[in-house]
Formats: structure tokens, C-alpha cells, sequence
């Protein structure tokens, strides 16, 4: 008997073998002994601030490094994992992993969602559980796949003898989607590093016909753009913007220009993992995380060595200095949904400027992580950007 959702279309070029979960439970332990015998820093004035102004405090990091010890089950998270169907493919040389839910319909429209740092492909679970809830797999208007980028948890790294690039994973993306039969067309969605990868596929792709974004980063203000009628929200955003700018961004530039010194520093001890990635999950959200959803986070880093293979991108980012190059054009239909506790929120005239923006949805609520703190308003959004967009463009 199958299991919902998880029939590839006939279309598709390949037959993807299907994947589960299954961390060994020796590594598990391995895990476990290593979160006990990790050393605590001693108390400092900067660790021992309740407002974690200069970053993790030790009581987090005290009271969460517990409870990954005594409350923490892995093999639970598992199980959620595998209640979706995975599968992987081989393509060029990267083994790719990836979520799915495929539809029954002949008219479904492919979307690709994808992640960025330090999310996952644990980040859309959420999103892919109201469509599950909502539809069958003969009444989805939609094929929902959700890969796992290069070097990140399931999907293997990137070459080791040869750069890799945004547009190295844009490619074997855009080969993914039509090996599973979508070439007449698909959308892209993503946020972080998958905005970005979204966007090159948008202009470089004829196969993505239309990308849905939660982020942009822009540093600067687009040439010729007034910011003198901006709203009470943009004029906040724009101040979190420069906040980032100003004491949040040394993490990338340690990404971006040591990535082998902090390669190997989070993988000797997965309490410095923990606190390096557990530090964005307390910030970059509007509304806490249960510490439950942190700590499956950074397991699954720790336990699929993802953080060195996964940095890769932040060296082009910040090749030169974070004052990018305008970012091109695209062409394509452009939908934007704008949540206020983004990194970079930029008003929606900055937006207008990178592309041929048909729908814009501002949020009053959210943050970085937009699938997985506000899975229901993205929903809402990416439906209707889909649903505006398709009937013009599919096919075509």
C-alpha cells in the first residue's frame, strides 16, 4: 500500500528511491556524552546579562544543554520526520534530499520551498502538515517539495575540490524539478538563502516560472528611491535593518571569511553548536520557540555534520563588504510576504526594484523564520500569490 502523497507523478524523468530517518542509536549516545562532558565558560559580565545583549547567556545555555540531556528524544523528532514522505536523488554529485507531497491532480502546480542558515528542511514541516490537514492527495492543488540544500542535513556536501555557488544549488534545484517532471513550470519560495537561490532560479531558469519571497537582503537603499512617504512600519523595519547591520551580522563575516576556523570550533563540541545556533533561534523570532524545536534544530546539525558543509554560501554575500551589488531584476512575477522581525525589512519600495512585484503582504506579526513561526499566514499567502500568478504563466 502507498503512502499518501508520496506517488511521483508520471511525468517524472526519474523514480526517486525512498528515505527515512534513521540515526543509529550509537551516534545518539555519542551525542549524549558529549553534551555531559562539555565544559561551561566561566561567569562573565557579557554571559551573565539577562537582556543576552552580547549573545547566549550561560543560564540558557545551562537549562537547554539539561534538558537535551534528560528530556530531549531525538527518536520522537524522527518519527515526525518520517510521518512525510522523503526521498533522494542523485544529481550531478550530490546525493539530494528532499520532502514531498505530490498531488493526484493533473493541473497541480509545482512549488519548491526552500531553507536557508540555520534552518532546515525541519523549517516547512509545519507548513506541509496544514496542506496534509486540509487535502487529499486527489484534491491538492499543489505538489509541495522541500529539498534539503547541499551540504545541509540529509543532502550531501558540496565538492571539496572545487567552489561551490548560490547558482551551483539554483541548478541542481532546478534539475531536481524537472527530473520529477515539472519542466512545463514551477514556482520557488524561499527566505535566507533560499530567497536567494529562489531568485536565480527566477532569472536564470526558464523552468521557475515565478518566485514567492519572505526575504531580501539589501544594505542599501535602491538608487532613485524616496524614503520620505514611508509608513510607521517601514521606518521601524529599516531601524532593525541597521541594528543588524551594526552588532548582528558578525556571525557572516566569520561565515563568510573563516569558514574552516568555525568549521571545525561547532564541530568539536555540540555545546558550541548550540549556543552559535541556538543564539539565532532566540533572536531573528518574533515569538519564542519552544526550546523542544531549538534543540531539534541543532541536533540534526550536529548529527548530520551540517554546519561546515553548510556555510558555503555566506562567501559570496560577503566577498567584498556587505554592500552588495543591486540585486538583478527579475522579470517574472514576484510575490513578497513581509514579516516585521525579519533581519532586513525593507520597505515595499525597496522590494519594487528587484523585480515585477504582482503581490506584497504585509505582516503584523513573524519573524526570520517565517514557515516555521507563522506557517498559516504564509499558507494564506503563497496560495493566493500561486493562485493569482498560475493561470497566466503555467504551461507557458
Amino acid at each position: 500500500m502507498s503512502v499518501p502523497f508520496s506517488q511521483v507523478p508520471l511525468t517524472a524523468r526519474v523514480t526517486p528511491p525512498a528515505f527515512q530517518v534513521s540515526i543509529p542509536q550509537e551516534q545518539l549516545r555519542d551525542l549524549h556524552t558529549l553534551v555531559k562532558l562539555s565544559k561551561m565558560a566561566p561567569p562573565t559580565y557579557e554571559n551573565s546579562r539577562p537582556d543576552a545583549r552580547f549573545g547566549t547567556t550561560s543560564e540558557w545555555l545551562v537549562e537547554t544543554r539539561d534538558k537535551w540531556m534528560n528530556d530531549f528524544d531525538w527518536k520522537a523528532c524522527e518519527a515526525r520526520i518520517n510521518d512525510f514522505p522523503q526521498f533522494t536523488a542523485e544529481i550531478e554529485d550530490i546525493q539530494l534530499h528532499f520532502a514531498a507531497l505530490f498531488s493526484e491532480k493533473p493541473d497541480a502546480v509545482p512549488i519548491v520551498l526552500l531553507h536557508g542558515w540555520p534552518g532546515s528542511f525541519l523549517e516547512f514541516l509545519p507548513l506541509l502538515q496544514l496542506f496534509r490537514d486540509e487535502f487529499t492527495p486527489s484534491t491538492l492543488p499543489y505538489h509541495l517539495i522541500v529539498p534539503s540544500l547541499p551540504g545541509y542535513g540529509f543532502s550531501s556536501g558540496p565538492p571539496v575540490d572545487r567552489n561551490y555557488t548560490s547558482h551551483d544549488i539554483a541548478r541542481i534545484i532546478d534539475t531536481l524539478m524537472k527530473d520529477l517532471g515539472f519542466e512545463s513550470g514551477y514556482v520557488a519560495q524561499g527566505g535566507d538563502i533560499g530567497s536567494r537561490v529562489s531568485r536565480i532560479l527566477a532569472l536564470d531558469h526558464a523552468s521557475c516560472k515565478a518566485a514567492h519571497l519572505n526575504f531580501c537582503s539589501m544594505a542599501t537603499a535602491p538608487k532613485g528611491v524616496s524614503d520620505e512617504n514611508l509608513t510607521a512600519a517601514e521606518k521601524k523595519g529599516l531601524a532593525r535593518r541597521q541594528e543588524f547591520l551594526t552588532s548582528g551580522r558578525a556571525y557572516a563575516l566569520e561565515h563568510a571569511t573563516r569558514p574552516s576556523t568555525i568549521g571545525h570550533i561547532l564541530s568539536s563540541s555540540p555545546l558550541a553548536l548550540l549556543a552559535w545556533v541556538g543564539e539565532k533561534f532566540l533572536t531573528w523570532v518574533d515569538e519564542p520557540l519552544p526550546t523542544q524545536t531549538i534543540l531539534e534544530f541543532v541536533s540534526l546539525y550536529w548529527l548530520t555534520e551540517t554546519f561546515p558543509r553548510a556555510i558555503y554560501p555566506y562567501r559570496e554575500q560577503f566577498s567584498v563588504s556587505p554592500d552588495t551589488d543591486p540585486l538583478r531584476y527579475i522579470q517574472k512575477p514576484l510575490g513578497f510576504s513581509s514579516f516585521p522581525v525579519e533581519l532586513f525589512p525593507v520597505p515595499k519600495s525597496w522590494i519594487e526594484t528587484t523585480g515585477n512585484l504582482v503581490f506584497w503582504r504585509e505582516h503584523q506579526r513573524g519573524g526570520h523564520f517565517a514557515a516555521l513561526e507563522k506557517p498559516q499566514e504564509l499558507k494564506a499567502d503563497l496560495t493566493e500569490f500561486v493562485e493569482q500568478i498560475w493561470g497566466s504563466i503555467g504551461d507557458k
